[in-house]
C-alpha cells in the first residue's frame, strides 16, 4: 500500500440492513435469507422514498412542458442520468442511454450498430459463458448478415480459456462481446486486456456489466470498451430500467432503435430528422420515476463505497464456499478462486435443483434454480440445472448458515 492510500473501513451488514424493510419478513417460521441477488436485489427505503417523492410532487412528463411540474420532472430525470453516468466514469452524461435492462441495451447495439455493418466474412466473438441476452442477439445478427459467430471455450475450472480466445481473434473479428462477471460461475474476465487486444485488430467491443457494476468499481474509460450495458434492479434500483453507455461518436453514427415522440429534431410528412444521443434512443415517454429510483440506488452505493462493498462480498463469498464444501454430494460449477464474487451455482447428486430451491424456500432461504439463462454453459459442465446462491451487501454469515442448514434438510430427505 502506498503511503497516501487509506484503507477503507470494513463494511458491516448492520450498517445497511435497517435500510431494507424486506429483511423484516419471515417465511413461515423462518427469517428471510435472501440469497437471489444475482437475479435481483432488494430495495432500500431511500430508493422507495425517492420514487414515492417523485410521484407525490412532480409526476409530469419530461422534455415536453414549460410548466413547473414538467420542468421539475425533467430536472430529476436528467440529474439521474448525470449521476448514473458518473458512477461508471462516463466522459459525458449524454453517452448514457436509459434502457429497460441489460438485455435491451445489448439488443440496441446488435440492431443499430452491428446489423448495419457486418457482412459475409466478418466474425463476432463471444464466450461459452454468456447469458442468453449476450448470445441470442448475436446469433440473430450473424444469421441475418452472413457473418460468423465464434465462441471462446472455458477451462474445467470455469475460467475463460485465454489461449482459445486469442486464437479466435483475428482481423476478421469485427465485434467482440463478453461478460465482465459470469452470472453462473462468478468468474471475473480480464475485460481491459481483452478489449485492448480486440481494438488492436479493429473490432468494436461491448461489455455485459450486469454482474459487475453492482458489485465492484467499474470505469468505462479504464476498460477501453465501446459499449457497456447494465441493469438498475441488480444494484438496489427498481425494475424496468437499465443503462447503456456508448462512445458518443458511435452513438451519433447509429440510427434510432425505436421511433416516435421525443427522439426527433423535425418531422414533416415526407421526412424526419432525429435528435442527438441520448434522446435519439429514448422514444416515447420514458420510465421517469424508475430513473429517479435508479439514481437513488447509485447514490446509496456511492455513500456505502464500492470498494467497501466489494471487499465485504469477497469475504462473505469465501465463507459461503467453505460452508458449501461441507455438504456431501454437492458440486459447485467452476472452481473457487481468491477474490471470487458472491456467486455459487451448485448441483446435488441426489436432488434436482428445483426441489432444492423449494425445500430451501420452505426454510426461509431464497435461491434461484434452473440454468440461469445460460443453458450452453450448463451443457459445458454436464449439468441440467443448478441452484444458485448469490450475495450482496446486506447478507450475513448467519444467512449462509441458514442455507447450509436447509441443505442439510434436503440431504435428510433425498440423500
Amino acid at each position: 500500500m502506498n503511503e497516501d492510500e487509506v484503507p477503507c473501513t470494513p463494511l458491516s451488514p448492520e450498517e445497511v440492513r435497517p435500510d431494507f424493510p424486506q429483511l423484516n419478513r419471515r417465511i413461515g417460521d423462518y427469517p428471510l435469507a435472501y440469497l437471489d441477488n444475482t437475479a435481483a436485489t432488494l430495495k432500500p427505503r431511500q430508493v422507495i422514498e425517492a420514487i414515492d417523492h417523485f410521484y407525490a410532487t412532480c409526476p409530469a412528463n419530461v422534455h415536453r412542458g414549460i410548466h413547473t411540474l414538467s420542468e421539475e420532472a425533467t430536472d430529476a430525470y436528467e440529474s439521474s442520468r448525470k449521476r448514473i453516468a458518473a458512477f461508471i466514469h462516463a466522459p459525458r452524461e449524454s453517452e448514457l442511454i436509459f434502457t429497460r435492462n441489460t438485455t435491451e441495451g445489448i439488443n440496441l447495439v446488435a440492431d443499430c450498430w452491428a446489423r448495419r455493418r457486418l457482412k459475409p466474412g466478418d466474425e463476432v466473438l463471444v464466450t461459452v459463458m454468456e447469458h442468453h441476452a449476450n448470445l441470442i442477439p448475436w446469433q440473430i445478427v450473424t444469421e441475418a448478415t452472413g457473418a460468423t459467430l465464434k465462441f471462446a471455450r472455458l477451462h474445467p475450472s470455469g475460467q475463460l480459456d485465454l489461449d482459445d480466445w486469442y486464437s479466435k481473434l483475428s482481423e476478421r473479428t469485427k465485434f467482440v462481446s463478453m461478460p465482465q462477471v459470469s452470472n453462473v460461475l462468478g468468474v471475473i474476465n480480464p475485460v481491459k486486456t481483452l478489449t485492448a487486444a480486440a481494438k488492436a485488430v479493429g473490432a468494436t467491443v461491448l461489455v455485459d456489466a450486469a454482474q459487475s457494476v453492482p458489485h465492484m468499481p467499474v470505469d468505462v474509460v479504464d476498460i477501453g470498451c465501446d459499449f457497456l450495458a447494465f441493469s438498475g434492479y441488480k444494484l438496489l434500483g427498481p425494475f424496468g430500467i437499465g443503462g447503456l453507455w456508448g462512445r458518443y461518436e458511435l452513438l451519433d453514427a447509429m440510427p434510432p432503435y425505436q421511433t416516435g415522440g421525443s427522439m426527433i429534431h423535425t418531422v414533416t410528412l415526407e421526412k424526419t430528422t432525429f435528435a442527438d444521443p441520448p434522446q435519439r434512443f429514448e422514444a416515447g415517454t420514458p420510465s421517469i420515476a424508475d430513473a429517479v429510483g435508479f439514481a437513488a440506488a447509485i447514490d446509496y452505493l456511492t455513500n456505502v463505497g464500492m470498494d467497501r462493498l466489494h471487499q465485504r462480498e469477497i469475504e462473505l463469498s469465501k465463507y459461503m464456499h467453505e460452508r458449501l464444501a461441507e455438504i456431501p454430494g454437492l458440486r459447485i460449477l467452476g472452481e473457487y478462486f481468491e477474490g471470487k464474487p458472491g456467486i455459487a451455482s451448485f448441483d446435488l447428486a441426489y436432488a434436482h435443483a428445483h426441489d432444492v430451491a423449494q425445500f430451501l424456500s420452505d426454510e426461509g432461504v431464497a435461491v434461484r434454480a434452473g440454468h440461469h439463462c445460460a443453458e450452453p454453459l450448463h451443457h459445458e459442465f454436464n449439468s441440467e440445472s443448478t441452484s444458485r446462491a448469490s450475495l450482496y451487501l446486506y447478507n450475513t454469515e448467519a444467512e449462509i448458515d441458514q442455507l447450509i442448514a436447509g441443505l442439510g434438510t434436503v440431504r435428510e430427505i433425498f440423500g
